[in-house]
């Protein structure tokens, strides 16, 4: 049974363990992700005597070390982006000794990693527009003002420093009264015998009237760094990693800035400490955008229960010595995808009706023959939003009756499913799709497929131009089927896709005279891609008409591609 002993030390002796390689980090915690004004009103907060909170540790030995038990060192310079927040990679991957290193630091590294790069480590600000791989970066300090007629602070405003502590780049420019942080630790400061004189010298330009503040400011420094036992802690012994692991997920399972994603992650890599990187090998081009909820998910769906929505050792461990396997069914879908004219970026907001059938590939070696079956399901899971609520429990019905059609996805086991089964229904639902819905316009690209340009970007657009029921009715319409025409103009019978360029220059034309501009080939390219039935009037007053048949046609055109 674990045992609990709390203790304090100084921010000096935390330093100094953290610099002598006795304190790291389970591999499981998260990057370090403060930004600068976090660490000025931490450093705030410590000179007007407030708490910091307590440190929870866990004590490391050979009893619970094992050769899969990861550690990462703590940073000892971190980069900032141009907004100040921390830009740095994660950790480094680090072998312990026992014998030196017996302490992993379960909640409080923020707080230790910032108050280490204040005193011990160095910042650096990339400047604006510059690029994370150029490595272009300018020092930066943490000053303290000691001239109290130049402090910038409100002190009535509520949670902003109360004393002028910040970064600064501009380091060739420092006004004579900033004292940097750092400087505390130089031996004058730190000799009893030497201390009163290094103040005096760091105040030296400080005008007459703030040198009892400055003196006062920088003692106090001293104390809270050296002297008084600030850290305060929690060490926990004989705990085991799944211990210690579940431990931190409680911990950052409620107030804290951890989201269950990121615990997810912290619980991964503690089985596979280079996960994040190998995630970010497929996270890029093809794949861009998707993100690591996408790829632990899928692993969810290949190897554990997808409702429960767990990572644990046996799926980490899994996806590691499988993870060739892995890659290669997300290389298959993008392949398959491709063959059906889809880009597989398509699905970056959308990954979840992608699960199925990474799953059916990764289990099925003659998935290439049932591109038919693959198009049928995905399409009415999209046309039909599927996984529009309910989810999980919609990717655990894929995968139970995949298995149970001797892992094949067909159009009978579609049929058999209530929310996949195509019926007049559904359809009638999704031709009344309007005007910048979702659906309506995934059915506007996939009816198009066959001869839209990736390279161009489309828009839904009205065949009868949207303005035109604004304006006053034919004579020959009646005022009831006008106010029916207006009520179903923005619906899928009345829309097209057309590319951008050419819909800027259509705007509101009236239908017959955008038809007339053309020459005969484009007439009867147009007629084709917007889908239109022949010989059918184009005038407003025959809308009904060209609704009723188009909506006909693509009825047909619609239920050929549901299979």
């Amino acid at each position: 049974m674990s045992r609990l002993i709390d203790n304090s030390i100084s921010i000096y002796e935390a330093l100094q363990n953290i610099k002598d390689g006795r304190y790291v980090m389970p591999a499981f915690q998260r990057q370090f992700v403060w930004g600068t004004e976090q660490i000025e009103k931490l450093w705030d907060s410590i000179l007007l005597d407030y708490p910091i909170a307590t440190f929870l540790f866990w004590h490391v030995d050979d009893s619970n070390v094992s050769w899969d038990t990861y550690f990462c060192s703590f940073l000892s310079e971190v980069t900032f982006d141009s907004r100040k927040q921390a830009d740095t990679v994660n950790y480094e991957l680090t072998s312990i000794n026992v014998k030196n290193t017996n302490i992993a630091v379960l909640d409080g590294q923020q707080r230790l990693t910032s108050m280490y790069l204040s005193l011990l480590g160095h910042a650096y600000i990339r400047p604006k527009n510059s690029r994370k791989k150029s490595g272009d970066k300018i020092v930066t300090k943490l000053l303290i003002e000691l001239n109290k007629n130049k402090i910038t602070v409100d002190e009535e405003e509520y949670n902003s420093k109360k004393y002028d502590i910040k970064f600064s780049e501009k380091i060739g420019r420092l006004s004579p009264t900033q004292f940097e942080i750092k400087n505390i630790l130089d031996d004058k400061f730190q000799n009893d015998a030497t201390r009163e004189t290094a103040i005096e010298e760091a105040i030296v330009n400080v005008p007459g009237d703030s040198k009892d503040y400055a003196r006062s400011i920088l003692t106090k420094l001293y104390n809270k760094i050296f002297v008084e036992k600030l850290v305060r802690y929690t060490e926990i012994k004989e705990m085991k990693q799944d211990d210690a692991l579940e431990m931190f997920v409680r911990f950052n399972s409620g107030g804290k800035a951890l989201r269950k994603s990121e615990i997810t992650m912290s619980i991964l890599e503690a089985y596979w400490p280079s996960a994040k990187t190998e995630f970010g090998k497929i996270l890029v081009d093809s794949y861009a955008g998707f993100g690591t909820d996408f790829i632990i998910r899928s692993a969810l769906m290949l190897y554990g229960d997808v409702v429960k929505s767990n990572i644990n050792k046996k799926i980490a461990e899994e996806l590691k010595n499988d993870w060739n396997g892995f890659k290669q069914a997300l290389t298959n879908l993008e392949s398959l995808l491709k063959e059906m004219k889809i880009d597989v970026s398509r699905f970056s907001s959308s990954w979840n009706v992608l699960l199925p059938i990474i799953y059916y590939i990764y289990y099925s070696s003659d998935y290439v023959k049932n591109i038919k079956g693959i198009q049928a399901y995905l399409l009415r899971a999209i046309f039909f939003t599927y996984f529009q609520s309910g989810t999980t429990g919609k990717l655990q019905q894929m995968k139970s009756n995949i298995i149970s059609f001797d892992y094949d996805i067909t159009i009978e086991m579609l049929d058999q499913m209530n929310d996949l089964r195509v019926t007049d229904g559904k359809i009638e639902d999704v031709l009344n799709s309007e005007k910048g819905s979702r659906v309506a316009g995934e059915v506007l690209y996939y009816l198009n497929l066959s001869w839209t340009n990736k390279s161009f970007k489309y828009e839904q657009d009205h065949l009868h131009p949207d303005n035109r029921f604004s304006e006053s009715k034919p004579v020959s319409v009646s005022m009831e089927e006008w106010r029916k025409w207006r009520g179903v103009r923005n619906r899928l019978p009345n829309l097209h896709l057309l590319e951008g360029r050419s819909n800027g220059s259509k705007n509101a034309m009236r239908l017959v005279d955008y038809y007339n501009d053309m020459n005969d080939e484009q007439k009867a390219e147009f007629i084709e891609q917007a889908m239109i039935p022949q010989d059918l009037s184009l005038e407003i007053e025959d809308f009904e008409k060209l609704y009723e048949a188009r909506k006909s046609l693509l009825a047909e055109r619609i239920r050929e591609l549901l299979g």
